[in-house]
């Protein structure tokens, strides 16, 4: 290729303006499987294309050669690409993209940058670029011809933000690509493969049918959370998740606490949650948080209340140590069933030593104190839950979340899968853990030692209300 850049361009404008296989195949030794050229094909021909896939398909891939094709191929394009978080984005879209342009035989016309990349000689006018999707204005300004939003993990773009890139697609030639995980059941994205899917030409791709996608830890998947769970759904099948409909707590709201929400340990109090089990395959849960920041955790199995009593104490010592800010200790225990002696053996050291801890026994079967619910723990488990949706409507309106999540998928799973149901005196009251087990789950004991620990628990002489 010695032509100028221009000249080069007006050749693959011709050639290739409703092929983008092709171009893909020819410029950029891309071979796209059959669901991506049918992707790539739709989005030639149409203004709006929405994808739902399960992990590890090739969702990256595909939009990076769509932007590269789009970039070359309309006549004085913009491109903005997006995904919900700075990591997404940069590290992920914007890293493949620039991986199939430096192979590429429009390495020597196109440059690129950490933001930008453009047609040399016209950087103002021939683009693309990343802007990450926090504010609406990010989408806002940009008008052209030909213009194409790339949204990357489309289901966890707020929608003020979807709404905003929708409100600027008023060209002939605009185009929007929607891609992601489907992990919300509301939104614009949702609604572009339900309410809306006139508008679009939609795809469903299960990691089941690619080539890409590993079948062992499709297999993993299917063992840990089951074939008919959320996580199942979502990360494998390409389907929406049911867990607004009957789990107490939805993925929706987890994954968003665990990959946007960052906390610091700020306070002077340290909480930890207890769960406690002795021996068979339940596993005791030890849980510290600082304000709305985990800090410390422990979990162990098959061991006798002695050794959790120290392990719990243990947890505390290196709290204080790693964090001397604190200056106040409230234990929590599920003081029901063998809890109980943990219970008895904290007040025992507590007292001896003169440790000024404040301990709580928590018999999640007893009353609640709110109205709504039927027991006790039922109410716990709602406390994080209002939790986890303030982290979602705060997001919206650009505030700081309260509680983050740590990166266990074991917690998440417990957290999302538990089922909920009405009693019939107008309760809400949770799925029993010998529920959970004939449902083929394991019994919620992280989730259970998480709760106790950032749940709002009040006291009254020592115990816990309820």
């Amino acid at each position: 290729m010695s032509k100028k850049p221009y000249n080069v361009v007006v050749d693959l404008i011709d050639l290739y303006w409703d092929n983008p296989v092709a171009f893909s195949q020819d410029m950029l030794n891309f071979e796209p499987d059959e669901w991506q050229a049918a992707v790539m094909m739709d989005l030639a021909s149409s203004p709006k294309v929405s994808v739902r896939s399960g992990q590890g398909v090739g969702k990256t891939g595909v939009e990076a050669a769509i932007c590269i094709w789009y970039l070359c191929c309309r006549p004085f394009p913009k491109i903005i690409c997006t995904a919900p978080t700075k990591q997404q984005l940069h590290d992920v879209l914007w890293a493949e993209i620039a991986k199939w342009l430096n192979t590429s035989r429009m390495k020597d016309f196109l440059k690129w940058t950490k933001t930008k990349i453009y047609m040399i000689g016209q950087e103002e006018r021939w683009f693309a670029t990343a802007r990450t999707a926090t504010r609406p204005e990010n989408m806002q300004g940009f008008h052209e011809d030909y213009m194409l939003f790339i949204v990357d993990e489309a289901s966890g773009v707020a929608d003020p933000i979807m709404e905003a890139i929708v409100g600027t697609l008023s060209g002939l030639e605009n185009k929007l690509l929607m891609m992601g995980n489907p992990t919300k059941t509301s939104g614009v994205f949702y609604d572009s493969h339900n309410r809306d899917r006139a508008d679009y030409k939609t795809h469903k791709v299960s990691s089941l049918d690619s080539p890409r996608t590993s079948k062992e830890n499709i297999a993993m998947l299917k063992r840990k959370y089951g074939e008919g769970s959320d996580v199942y759904r979502v990360r494998v099948e390409g389907e929406f998740p049911r867990g607004e409909s009957d789990s107490f707590i939805a993925l929706e709201s987890a994954l968003h606490a665990k990959e946007h929400v960052r906390t610091k340990p700020e306070g002077s109090k340290l909480y930890i949650g207890a769960d406690i089990a002795r021996f068979g395959d339940d596993e005791t849960t030890i849980y510290g948080r600082i304000g709305g920041k985990l800090v410390k955790q422990k979990q162990h199995h098959k061991q006798d209340t002695m050794v959790t009593t120290g392990w719990i104490l243990r947890l505390v010592d290196d709290a204080k140590t790693e964090y001397p800010q604190i200056t106040e200790v409230e234990i929590r225990v599920d003081d029901s069933g063998i809890g109980g002696a943990v219970t008895d053996r904290l007040n025992e050291i507590n007292t001896e030593q003169n440790l000024g801890y404040t301990i709580i026994p928590v018999n999640n079967g007893s009353a609640a104190q709110d109205k709504h619910y039927g027991n006790f723990g039922s109410e716990l488990w709602g406390h994080v839950k209002d939790l986890l949706e303030e982290n979602m409507s705060n997001f919206i309106l650009g505030m700081p979340g309260v509680l983050e999540l740590p990166n266990d998928e074991k917690l998440i799973t417990q957290l999302t899968t538990r089922k909920w149901r009405m009693g019939s005196n107008g309760k809400i009251m949770l799925e029993r853990k010998e529920d959970m087990k004939k449902r083929g789950l394991q019994s919620p004991d992280r989730a259970d030692g998480f709760i106790l620990a950032f749940a709002e628990i009040e006291q009254t002489s020592g115990f816990a209300f309820g």
